[in-house]
């Protein structure tokens, strides 16, 4: 593949529609019910004048990016879409640059310019990643390339400017070796709330809808072996909540992993440390104990980052998750004992890539595999989204990613039946019709998706019905 292209952003929206839930989310102390889904639409112009068209979309999860209790889940989402204004107008007035080049020249200005709003800097992440996202998408059309191919071509210019660390780690070779494979398992999320048994259900709880909703049904429909649990920062009754959990999942007769979310809910290392003590003492976690991989964000990121977590490190790898605000973060908590962070779009498309090229560069200094990077998801929702999050989890080689937004969403929700029947036809193997419905296929536990790495543009070759959204 011949070099990277210098292009602009000479145009750039975003819209919305509106996402419900089968029913309620619960995250940490957050209960989400519904939320907009933001879908950015861009062109770009290169330097000979030629110009395409890309698309990306995120979800707008609120309670999450910012857990500013004082703040409404209406508030979150319209710092997410201050984000998004701030990061168009940031890329736009940059002039022609690589796709990557122009990511770096904007992300310093974005993050402060974010800042000055109030916005903190996983919300700054989000607008310029969907932006970043589109240009790629964009950029692959105009060449007519899948963005595996542009990325381990380096098509899109990727090199350490924002990240000098990586100085004297030979980048371009690296990405150049990358190999996606078109098939992931798919790492169960086991909310808070949500019921372990059907006998946990009331009569009135129970959906009419077909797909699973406890966790012996979800086990039973899709074959997973790969889960993550939400805990909730009160060790006592997390303990009890596992014990519940585990008598579920051990009665899957093959091995099965497991990963803890504790999102920001303990106050600190103490408490982690009491939970773990907690687990290792009980005779009925001694199987979920054995399959535990990682503790993901257990402390609040205003604390995380600020002291030694190496005592429960060495217990149980540790991972950041709302602490990765900017590209440096990961460098930050590796200090402090951190061994993992997390792949996910809403972060940023080119931050995975360069933190996989760090955990590369550290395993090899190390001489094992200390450092990893896991996929997690912020409820993804089926098509556009899913499936650049799905390129993007291939591309650093994650080999299980959680997925969740299958399991509280009915397929393609509100998305018109055209655009459902468009996915189908163009990405039969990751979806299936269930009454003209695009449900994810989840079989034996993986979702196999060949024909999103294939496609030209960033995972999809289906364009989203704009007028079905609000401008």
């Amino acid at each position: 593949m011949t070099g990277a292209p210098r292009i602009r952003l000479v145009d750039a929206e975003f819209f919305e529609r509106p996402v419900d839930f089968r029913f309620p989310f619960r995250f940490g102390a957050a209960r989400v019910e519904r939320a907009p889904q933001a879908f950015v639409r861009v062109r770009i112009e290169d330097e000979r004048g030629r110009s395409a068209a890309g698309w990306s979309a995120e979800m707008m999860m609120p309670k999450w990016f910012d857990k500013n209790p004082a703040l409404s889940p209406g508030d979150n989402v319209e710092q997410l879409r201050g984000s998004l204004s701030l990061a168009i107008e940031g890329l736009g007035s940059l002039p022609a640059n690589t796709a990557f080049g122009l990511h770096a020249a904007a992300e310093a200005d974005h993050l402060w310019a974010a800042a000055r709003h109030g916005l903190p800097a996983l919300v700054a992440s989000y607008g310029l990643a969907l932006v970043d996202r589109a240009i790629i998408d964009a950029l692959c059309r105009m060449k007519g390339v899948s963005a595996a191919a542009a990325v381990t071509g380096n098509l899109l210019g990727i090199t350490d400017s924002t990240a000098p660390d990586l100085a004297g780690f030979d980048l371009t070779r690296f990405i150049s070796r990358l190999a996606p494979a078109p098939k992931l398992a798919v790492r169960h999320t086991i909310g808070l709330a949500d019921a372990l048994n059907a006998t946990e259900l009331e009569p009135a709880q129970r959906l009419e809808d077909g797909l699973p909703q406890t966790l012996d049904e979800v086990i039973a429909a899709y074959g997973h072996r790969y889960f993550k649990i939400k805990v909730s920062g009160r060790p006592a009754e997390d303990a009890e909540r596992l014990i519940a959990t585990a008598a579920v999942l051990d009665r899957i007769p093959e091995e099965y992993q497991v990963t803890l979310d504790g999102n920001e809910q303990f106050e600190s290392g103490e408490v982690v440390a009491d939970l773990l003590d907690r687990i290792e003492s009980e005779p009925r976690l001694k199987r979920l104990r054995a399959s535990v991989l990682f503790f993901e964000q257990p402390i609040a990121r205003a604390d995380a980052l600020s002291k030694s977590v190496a005592a429960i490190a060495e217990r149980l790898p540790l991972e950041i998750d709302e602490s990765d605000g900017d590209v440096g973060s990961f460098l930050r908590a590796r200090e402090l004992g951190y061994a993992g962070i997390s792949s996910k779009s809403c972060k940023g498309f080119y931050r995975s890539l360069i933190n996989r090229a760090r955990i590369e560069k550290w395993n090899g200094e190390a001489g094992h595999a200390r450092y990893f990077m896991s996929a997690e998801d912020l409820t993804t929702q089926a098509g556009l989204g899913l499936q650049q999050d799905l390129v993007l989890a291939a591309l650093v080689g994650a080999g299980h990613i959680e997925r969740n937004g299958h399991h509280y969403v009915d397929g393609m929700g509100r998305a018109p039946n055209a655009e459902q029947a468009a996915y189908l036809a163009a990405h039969g193997d990751l979806y299936e019709n269930a009454g003209g419905r695009a449900r994810l296929a989840i079989r034996n536990g993986e979702v196999t998706f060949a024909s999103v790495l294939r496609v030209t543009g960033l995972g999809s070759a289906v364009e989203p019905d704009w007028a079905s959204m609000a401008g």
